[in-house]
């Protein structure tokens, strides 16, 4: 598949790591719950690989994650890794045998989360990390993160970490963050329905760093709009190939990581990327935040 196909390609700031715009997620890996190993391991195996194949060179997944689980099944599946692969991990959560997921934020913590992340994908050096705040349930929260980028900080300078990123940020987080480190890309919660990150994809997109939706597709609600199904219906797509196109248009930051473990849909989310949206389809599409909204209050 072309990067044409993929999106067209980003190269995030100060780095040699250019990826197609559309990555693949891979917290559906693991079993129900994201915890535990996949009913289908070899399944898990064949997206993986399916996804490498098809031209997919940016991978986002977290030690915590079954915990363990994912990062094995992608040493399984791809190690020793193609070149240009860029692999992106998270730190800053624990999952303890009921499943829960915790904070595990001390610089010990930390530190031990990127030798989990190094060891169970066999890797020397992790590409990027992004620090991960543990806000209230699964959203944001304000509040200082300067002692977790200083720690992460440190390891990028033992070599252990080549480029820092931040997770479930605030505006005032990033910029926080960065009078640190610089930092590579933000992963935030952000689609057609839930736009609160808005004026700040415009500020980063002007500095060059990546913006990274996750649950691009509602996560644990999934998107549904009446909009967003006549939009797809007319172009002959799905409402979820839609949604991705949307966030590709978007704004030229933007790099796409949506999950899935069966090969047929992986292939359906890569095919967004040659999604062509009109003005007038994406004025539509716009108006999916604002019924959000309404629906909400």
């Amino acid at each position: 598949m072309s990067n044409a196909m993929l999106g067209g390609q980003f190269t995030f700031p100060g780095t040699s790591l250019t990826v197609g715009r559309v990555g693949y997620g891979a917290m559906q890996l693991a079993g129900p719950g994201v915890f535990g190993p996949p009913k289908d391991p070899d399944g898990a195996v064949a997206v993986l690989r399916a996804a490498v194949a098809a031209g997919v060179n940016h991978i986002d997944t977290s030690d915590f994650y079954g915990p363990h689980v994912t990062n094995q099944i992608i040493r399984k599946a791809l190690h020793p890794y193609p070149a240009g692969l860029v692999i992106v991990t998270k730190l800053g959560a624990i999952r303890p045998a009921d499943g829960s997921w915790q904070p595990a934020i001390s610089p010990d913590d930390l530190t031990s989360a990127v030798h989990d992340n190094l060891r169970n994908l066999g890797l020397e050096a992790l590409d990027i990390a992004n620090y991960r705040v543990m806000g209230a349930g699964h959203g944001v929260e304000e509040g200082s993160i300067a002692e977790q980028v200083t720690a992460l900080a440190g390891l990028q300078r033992k070599g252990l970490i080549r480029h820092i990123g931040v997770s479930n940020a605030t505006a005032a987080q990033v910029a926080e963050a960065q009078t640190i480190t610089p930092i590579v890309c933000v992963q935030n919660n952000y689609n057609l329905a839930h736009r609160d990150d808005d004026a700040l994809i415009v500020d980063l997109a002007r500095q060059g760093i990546a913006y990274v939706p996750f649950f691009p597709l509602g996560g644990f609600t999934p998107l549904q709009s009446s909009t967003l199904s006549s939009v797809a219906d007319r172009l002959g797509a799905t409402p979820m190939q839609v949604a991705l196109a949307w966030l590709l248009h978007r704004s030229p930051n933007m790099l796409l990581i949506p999950g899935t473990s069966s090969v047929a849909h992986l292939r359906e989310n890569l095919a967004a990327g040659a999604l062509t949206l009109s003005a007038e389809t994406l004025t539509e599409l716009d108006g999916i935040a604002a019924e959000a909204v309404h629906v909400a209050h």
